[in-house]
């Protein structure tokens, strides 16, 4: 059998890291290319962690204390800490001055910022570690392209969890495993991604998504999401989406939304922090409107100050 085209070892290492543990609280640059995580660490065993991603341009997170709010509350429902905002915000400053040049997409120099939170192991404790990539170009031809999208039914409604706090409703966990099978199941269908649906297909939210439509009919425009109180997680790019849109003279709706709302959006689009606005341009094989126009306005409405 011939041999690999590219040694995997003698590869680039693009990912910049820093920990923040109880011997290293400040935050501390790492090897990212040696071991740091524990084989018995209960965030690899377990998925007992959470996590919150971010997108930084020419050196500067976008929404920064939105996601530290939201990684707090996720925290607070797993019984995790979670280093202050000011320590976060030093540690991923670390990361970003040590890391390799960001993607280019147009908008600028592009990172990922992704902060984990983990158990750890049963004798040393939570830890937490950040880490910071260039954003990919797949992630720019996405948003240049778009994406087909299928319908997934989610199993139970989520919304049925929000009594029950050891389900943790609405903390983004690092138990990903249905998200990561929901897209895998969906590229087998011939698509990138997938939405997820309750019963009576009411529309959820993306795999790694929220979903956001525009209606626009005689001057009067409407950007709507399904509901953020029934078992979604709240959007930080949704949410800058509607602030600025409701800025700018749109009239804003929560749902519920069904496939037939959809269907018949004026545009449809994926959203999230480091994608941006994704337009939607197939459903279930069914092709729906894509706005080039409609999307540049929603992703200025993101990546504005």
């Amino acid at each position: 059998m011939a041999p690999p085209a590219t040694d995997p070892q003698e590869e680039p290492v693009t990912s910049t890291v820093v920990v923040l543990d109880p011997a290293r609280p400040e935050g501390a640059l790492v090897d990212p290319s040696v071991p740091l995580v524990r084989i018995d660490d209960q965030g690899l065993t377990r998925g007992d962690g959470v996590f919150e991603t971010m997108r930084a341009v020419d050196g500067r997170v976008q929404k920064f204390s939105a996601h530290h709010r939201r990684l707090t509350a996720s925290t607070r429902l797993a019984q995790l800490p979670v280093p202050s905002e000011e320590l976060c915000r030093r540690a991923v400053e670390l990361a970003l001055a040590h890391a390799a040049p960001g993607g280019d997409g147009g908008l600028g120099a592009e990172h990922s910022v992704k902060i984990t939170v983990s158990r750890g192991t049963p004798e040393d404790g939570p830890w937490s570690w950040i880490v910071v990539s260039p954003v990919p170009e797949s992630t720019f031809r996405q948003r240049r392209e778009g994406v087909d999208v299928v319908l997934l039914p989610r199993g139970h409604d989520p919304a049925h969890d929000a009594g029950y706090p050891w389900l943790l409703p609405g903390a983004k966990t690092l138990s990903y495993a249905i998200n990561m099978a929901a897209l895998r199941h969906a590229r087998s269908l011939g698509a990138e991604e997938a939405i997820f649906t309750a019963g009576g297909r009411r529309v959820l939210e993306g795999a790694t998504s929220s979903v956001v439509c525009a209606r626009v009919r005689d001057g009067n425009r409407v950007l709507v999401t399904p509901e953020p109180s029934h078992g979604i997680l709240p959007g930080t790019t949704q949410a800058k989406i509607f602030d600025a849109a409701r800025r700018d003279g749109w009239e804003l709706g929560y749902g519920p939304l069904y496939p037939a709302d959809l269907m018949t959006s004026d545009a449809v689009w994926l959203v999230s922090s480091v994608r941006l606005a994704v337009p939607v341009r197939r459903l279930d094989a069914q092709p729906l409107p894509v706005d080039p126009g409609l999307t540049r306005l929603v992703t200025g409405y993101v990546t504005a100050d």
